[in-house]
C-alpha cells in the first residue's frame, strides 16, 4: 500500500491544482460581452449520434471558429459521454474519455451558424435523451428529460457568471423510430404537444426569455423498424408517426423543418445515419436555426398543402421552397412511381402513371381513387434504411448551389426533399388543405 500511496497523493494534488487553476482562470478572465445562442438536440439514438464514427475534429472545431462553439459547460470538452449517469459523465469529462463521442448533427449545425453569425455570438450545443425510447418515455419527469433541463440551466448560470446574455431559440428534435417499432397506441401529436409545453415552460422559467422555444424537427423513416410492415396494406400503422411529424411541421408555426433522412446513407443500411449523413442533417437544421434567430417566416420544407381528385386523377399541390419540383433518381435510388402509392381498401396500388410540374404532382389511377389512401415514401426493404434500399421517394425541389457544402473532400448539394405523408382521398374535388394551429 505504501508503494501506491505517494503516486496517488501526487495524482490527487495534480487534480486539485488543475481544477484550482481552471477556477481562478474562470474568475479572472475578461470575457467581454457575448450572446449565447443555445440550440441542443433532444431525442433518441439519432440525437445521440449512435454508430456514427466521428469525423469532426474537436480541436479544429474550437480553433477554426475562435472558440465560439461550446458545450453545456461553456467549454470545449465535446462529445457524448453518458446519457444515464451524471457521475460517469463527470468522470469521463475529467479523463477526456471520448470513446463514445459520436458524430452529432449539431456539430455541423453549429459550424454553419458560427460562419453566419457575428463574432459576439457563442453557439452552445449538446445532446440529450436516450436511445430506444418512445416519445412518452422522454417526457417530463423522466430522468433524460430532467438531465436535459439541468444542463440548459447549468449553461445559463455559467453564461450569467461571465456577464453574457443567454437564450434558447430552438431545440432540434430527433425521435420517432421507437414509436414505430413498439407500435404504441398513443397519439403522437398529442404527446408531442405535452412534451413541448413542458419544455417551453421549463426553459423559459430558466432563461426568462419572452420568445417561445421553436422545435426544429426531422422526420422518422416509416418502416425502418416496422417489423409488422406489409407492402400496400391499407391499414398500415407505420405511416402514423412520420405523418404526424409532417403535420406538425406544416401546420404549426412553432415547428420548423430540417427534413427527412431518406436521402442519406446509413450504417449497414440499417437504423442509424452515418457520420456524413449526420453532418448533412445538421446543415439542414442550420437553415431553420438561422431563420429562427433572424425571426424569418417559418420554414416548413417540401410538404403537400392541397390534395384533390378529379375523375381518375389526383392532384397534389406542394409547398416548394425552390421551384420547380424534380424527380431525382440519382441522389436517391428510384422507387416505384417515385415513392408514391395509391392504395385501395383491397390492398392494391392503383397508380397508372405519374407526372409533375412547377409545384404539382399529378397521378393517373386505374380507377376512381375516392376512399383510397395516397402515400409517399411508404416502401422499401423491411428493416432497411437509406437512399438505396430503405423507405424513400424521389421528389425534391431545385435548390442547389445555395446549400452547397463540402464534407470529406466532396461537395453535397443540399436539396429539400419531400416529407413522407399519408392521407385518405375523401371525395371528388374535395380539398385537403393545411390548417394553421397554435400551441
Amino acid at each position: 500500500m505504501k508503494r501506491f500511496f505517494k503516486p496517488l497523493l501526487v495524482l490527487v494534488a495534480f487534480i486539485i491544482g488543475y481544477y484550482t487553476f481552471l477556477y481562478i482562470k474562470e474568475k479572472t478572465t475578461d470575457y467581454g460581452h457575448k450572446v449565447v445562442v443555445c440550440i441542443p438536440v433532444y431525442g433518441q439514438s439519432y440525437a445521440l449520434g449512435e454508430e456514427a464514427t466521428r469525423i469532426t475534429d474537436f480541436d479544429s472545431l474550437r480553433i477554426k471558429y475562435d472558440g465560439r462553439i461550446v458545450t453545456e459547460h461553456l467549454d470545449y470538452v465535446f462529445g457524448y459521454y453518458d446519457h444515464s449517469s451524471r457521475f460517469k459523465q463527470y468522470i469521463k469529462r475529467i479523463l477526456h474519455y471520448d470513446k463514445k463521442a459520436f458524430e452529432l448533427s449539431v456539430y455541423g449545425m453549429a459550424e454553419y451558424l458560427a460562419s453566419n453569425l457575428g463574432k459576439d455570438t457563442i453557439i452552445c450545443i449538446f445532446p440529450g435523451g436516450h436511445g430506444m425510447n418512445t416519445i412518452t418515455e422522454l417526457m417530463k419527469p423522466v430522468e433524460p428529460y430532467e438531465k436535459f433541463i439541468e444542463e440548459i440551466e447549468y449553461a445559463y448560470k455559467k453564461a450569467k457568471e461571465r456577464g453574457w446574455e443567454f437564450y434558447v431559440p430552438a431545440i432540434c428534435w430527433m425521435q420517432g423510430e421507437s414509436d414505430i417499432v413498439e407500435y404504441p397506441k398513443t397519439d403522437y401529436k398529442k404527446q408531442f404537444y405535452k412534451m413541448y409545453n413542458d419544455l417551453n415552460k421549463d426553459i423559459k422559467t430558466i432563461t426568462q426569455q419572452k420568445d417561445n422555444i421553436r422545435i426544429i424537427c426531422y422526420q422518422s423513416n416509416a418502416i425502418t423498424k416496422g417489423n409488422r410492415y406489409r407492402p400496400n396494406y391499407y391499414y398500415s400503422e407505420e405511416p402514423k408517426t412520420p405523418e404526424a411529424q409532417m403535420e406538425l411541421i406544416r401546420d404549426d408555426s412553432l415547428i420548423w423543418a430540417s427534413g427527412p433522412t431518406y436521402p442519406y446513407s446509413f450504417v449497414r443500411e440499417s437504423l442509424h445515419p452515418d457520420a456524413i449523413s449526420q453532418k448533412r442533417i445538421g446543415d439542414m437544421a442550420a437553415k431553420s436555426a438561422l431563420g429562427i434567430i433572424r425571426k424569418d417566416k417559418p420554414f416548413i420544407g417540401l410538404v403537400p398543402t392541397k390534395i384533390y381528385s378529379e375523375g381518375k386523377k389526383i392532384h397534389v399541390i406542394f409547398n416548394v421552397p425552390c421551384p420547380p419540383l424534380c424527380f431525382d433518381t440519382i441522389s436517391v435510388r428510384k422507387a416505384d412511381n417515385y415513392g408514391f402509392n395509391v392504395i385501395s381498401k383491397n390492398n392494391n396500388d392503383i397508380i397508372s402513371s405519374i407526372d409533375n410540374n412547377k409545384d404539382t404532382v399529378t397521378i393517373l389511377c386505374n380507377e376512381s381513387p375516392i376512399g383510397c389512401k395516397i402515400r409517399y415514401g411508404i416502401n422499401g426493404e423491411p428493416l432497411k434504411n437509406g437512399c438505396r434500399v430503405g423507405p424513400r421517394g424521389n421528389l425534391r425541389d431545385s435548390q442547389g448551389e445555395f446549400r452547397k457544402i463540402n464534407i470529406d473532400g466532396k461537395d453535397y448539394f443540399q436539396h429539400n426533399w419531400c416529407l413522407f405523408f399519408e392521407t385518405e382521398i375523401l371525395g371528388c374535388n374535395e380539398n385537403i388543405i393545411s390548417h394553421i394551429s397554435r400551441i
